[in-house]
């Protein structure tokens, strides 16, 4: 038994990290994203933070205010969704709206900041974090605008960034390096569930006391257990349905060619015949190379499974492997 295994950060913020005596964790996290000394005041309410049937495997999300009042929109994201960029600056329109009274002025509107971590692949790109915010730059001379404005009786000057919503797109997928920073070893954690023993890192110390596995109650490593088990289900699903596709396509493809060629078989002869056969033997070689593919994509993620403290038998439902296989995994 392994009494470093630590729970996913996507369950952990589903039924941990709402805990005032939990906050140091999530604070390490934007500590050490934003390279600013965070401290969160208070979890926000929102449809969010509703716990329903249907989040057993998709999006996981909290909101919070730091001691600047600004509103913290972090939201882990586990399969892939139609429309992602377009929802998440619908959230952030939410969150500005919920959070100023009628009658107010504009001046009590709230920066907000949206985290997302994603474990799938969004777009194209080389690397694990994006940033994005709006700047105004000027067209000919290059310079950034700069607002005058006036506060509780002072005048202020600030950038628009200081004002609009700030984007962070963690592509966990895309992280494949040694943690050498705070904030690589915390993408390494949110990608592999791995927390160094000497860590120095905001929030990690703090992950490593109160995110393990064996630490939970029978009752709560069960529902872990199934939640990671849904996470495979859906991902094996979603991959082997992209595979049947292109399997359709191609035996669609495969069909005509046949009928084709039995069509010019009569014109051309038995040497078109023969170069059918070869490219129908081709053909069955990929089959049997993508059925190996496959098998090895499944043993990989037994592995990963097994390292996150996955039950065998539940390991062996996901990927079809046996139990005995599983146990002579690495």
């Amino acid at each position: 038994m392994n009494n470093n295994t630590y729970i996913r950060f996507d369950w952990a913020i589903k039924r941990l990290l709402r805990d005032k005596a939990n906050f140091s964790v999530l604070e390490g996290l934007l500590t050490v994203l934003f390279n600013d000394k965070t401290k969160i005041v208070e979890i926000l309410e929102s449809e969010g933070n509703q716990q329903r049937d249907d989040d057993k495997f998709n999006r996981v999300d909290i909101k919070a205010k730091n001691s600047k009042g600004e509103i913290i929109i972090v939201e882990v994201q586990n399969t892939r969704e139609l429309y992602y960029l377009e929802r998440i600056l619908y959230g952030t329109a939410k969150a500005i709206t919920e959070h100023i009274s009628l009658g107010d002025t504009y001046q009590e509107v709230k920066k907000v900041y949206s985290i997302s971590i994603l474990y799938f692949d969004l777009g194209k790109g080389n690397d694990y974090l994006y940033h994005g915010q709006n700047h105004f730059i000027g067209v000919h001379t290059n310079d950034e605008l700069l607002i005058t404005a006036k506060e509780e009786g002072a005048i202020v000057q600030k950038f628009p960034s200081e004002v609009f919503p700030e984007y962070y797109l963690i592509r966990v997928n895309e992280f494949n390096q040694v943690a050498k920073t705070p904030l690589e070893e915390w993408v390494r954690y949110l990608k592999t569930g791995v927390i160094d023993p000497e860590t120095t890192a905001p929030g990690l110390p703090e992950a490593r006391e109160k995110l393990r596995y064996y630490d939970m109650s029978p009752e709560e490593r069960h529902a872990y257990d199934e939640h990671i088990n849904a996470i495979m289900i859906q991902n094996d699903v979603l991959s082997t349905a992209k595979l049947e596709g292109l399997e359709e396509g191609r035996a669609e493809g495969r069909a005509e060619g046949r009928a084709e060629g039995r069509a010019e078989g009569h014109a051309e002869g038995r040497a078109e015949g023969l170069e059918e056969g070869h490219a129908l033997g081709l053909e069955e070689g990929r089959a049997l190379g993508r059925q190996e593919a496959v098998v090895e994509t499944n043993r990989e993620n037994a592995k990963n499974m097994k390292r996150l403290g996955v039950s065998v038998p539940v390991i062996s439902q996901v990927t079809g492997l046996s139990e005995q296989e599983i146990e002579l995994l690495l």
